[in-house]
Parts: C-alpha cells; sequence; structure tokens
C-alpha cells in the first residue's frame, strides 16, 4: 500500500517532467489548434507534451493505477487509484503569455480525490494537498496553506476565470452574489483555488468544469481548512457547477443562494 507521504516524492517528479515538456513552448512562438467546431478551445504542443510526459511515469512506476487526462483520454478507470491530468489549466492564459496557468495532477482513490497537485513552474510554484494537510513550495519558500475566516460576504473576495462560464440561467445568481462581495477578480484559472487555499480569497464559483479541471484542486482545498462542492452540496469530482470557500460557513450562505440555479 503506497502512503500519501510516498506519492508526494512522485508528484514532484511529475511537476519536474512536466515543466521540462511545457516550458521550451511557454511565450514562443507555435500553432494553436482549436477542439471545437463552434466556439474556441485551443490546444497546442505543449498541453500534449505534458500530458506524455506524466502517463509515461505514471505508466512506468504503477502500471496498475489508471488515468483521466485531457489531452490523450482514458485507461483502466475501474483501478483503486486513478490519476486525473491537465497538464495546462488555464490554455488560453498560456496562449496570451500570462503565468495564471498550472499544471493539474490530481489522484483518486476509490473514485474520491486523495491527493492532488497544481504546479506553475514560469514562477516555481507548488501547491499540494491531501484532504487533511495542504502546502505550498516555491520562492517564498515552503509553508503550511491555511484559509482564513470570512463569515460574511460583504467581507468576502471572490474570483471566476470568466463571468463567460455561466449559462443565461447561472449568470443572474453569480451577479447578484457579486453584487454583495467586498471585492472580485477575473482570468484567475486554477490559481483561484490555491489562492483560496493560501487565505488570500474566500471564494471561487465557476461552471462547466471537468473532472481534470477540479479533482486536483480539492484536497488542497480541503487540506487547507476550506470546502468545495458542486452548487448544490454534492462532491465536486466529475465537475460542473463548482463553488469553493475558504470559511465553512461562508460556503453554507453561498450555496443557499447558488441552489436555484443547481444542475
Amino acid at each position: 500500500m503506497h502512503s500519501k507521504h510516498n506519492f508526494s516524492e512522485f508528484f514532484s517528479k511529475l511537476a519536474d517532467a512536466s515543466s521540462e515538456a511545457i516550458m521550451p513552448h511557454f511565450r514562443t512562438a507555435f500553432d494553436i489548434e482549436n477542439k471545437l467546431e463552434s466556439g474556441f478551445d485551443p490546444v497546442t504542443i505543449a498541453d500534449r507534451n505534458g500530458e506524455t510526459a506524466i502517463r509515461a511515469l505514471i505508466n512506468e512506476a504503477y502500471p496498475s493505477h489508471g488515468i483521466l487526462g485531457e489531452e490523450h483520454g482514458a485507461e483502466n478507470l475501474d483501478a483503486e487509484y486513478v490519476w486525473v491530468l491537465d497538464p495546462i489549466d488555464g490554455t488560453r492564459a498560456f496562449i496570451t503569455g500570462l503565468p495564471t496557468w498550472g499544471t493539474l495532477v490530481g489522484l483518486n482513490r476509490n473514485g474520491r480525490p486523495y491527493m492532488g497537485m497544481m504546479a506553475q513552474p514560469y514562477v516555481g510554484e507548488r501547491y499540494v494537498g491531501t484532504c487533511d494537510s495542504a502546502w505550498y513550495d516555491g520562492p517564498i519558500g515552503r509553508r503550511t496553506l491555511k484559509t482564513r475566516a470570512c463569515g460574511k460576504l460583504s467581507d468576502a473576495v471572490l474570483c471566476t476565470t470568466t463571468p463567460a462560464l455561466f449559462s443565461q440561467y447561472e449568470r443572474p445568481v453569480f451577479d447578484a452574489i457579486e453584487k454583495q462581495v467586498k471585492l472580485s477578480r477575473y482570468g484567475t484559472d486554477c490559481y483561484a483555488y490555491c489562492m483560496l487555499a493560501a487565505g488570500l480569497a474566500d471564494l471561487v464559483i465557476e461552471s462547466g468544469l471537468q473532472a481534470y479541471d477540479i479533482v486536483a484542486l480539492v484536497p488542497i482545498i480541503e487540506g487547507a481548512g476550506g470546502a468545495v462542492t458542486t452548487w448544490s452540496g454534492g462532491s465536486p469530482e466529475k465537475g460542473g457547477q463548482i463553488v469553493a470557500s475558504g470559511d465553512r460557513h461562508l460556503h453554507d450562505l453561498v450555496l443557499k443562494q447558488l441552489t436555484s440555479a443547481a444542475d
């Protein structure tokens, strides 16, 4: 049986490997493909190479484990341990040279988030969580992650990647919550969830997420003392409508407002 401690060293190897594959392409000229016939969902060689590097290490070290990746699909999803990968969460930020993207590596055990990492190689930061603890490694040293108390919306800092995420039914509910908070910030991608875990933001509301967008972040948020669920209060590991809060009382308050637009 592998412990979370043993996996910690392996997560570092995955972060190193993905960085080596991705960073040669950051802020350089490269082709951008669109995965959608209608709309825009970019993918690059950096996305694909990053996931290829991660998958190769997992298959070598843990051949019995499953993998679910954004770029290269699924294998062995019935396994006890399943790795959930998004090599570049925030590809739109990546292609515009903004360092708010990150490599997400999550590990499910028996279908539930067990351990996760967000690595940002350009700024040299890594956020790791095990659902009962979370920590940061980066330019300012190693630190324990802890959410902050915030019991009122009027004191809260709210983040979302863009209000364009929301449908015509979801947007009015988000707008109503946004009007109640102290400050809102856009364009945050996976970094918003890590800033919540670090006690620098209080609330993240998003919709349309896939499993690989959130599984890695759940153990970081919960390990830092926060809460993350669907808008109806359910388990978040399959994605969809997601809300994360640093303060559990705040989470309950926000869920009461989000439930009217919950799937």
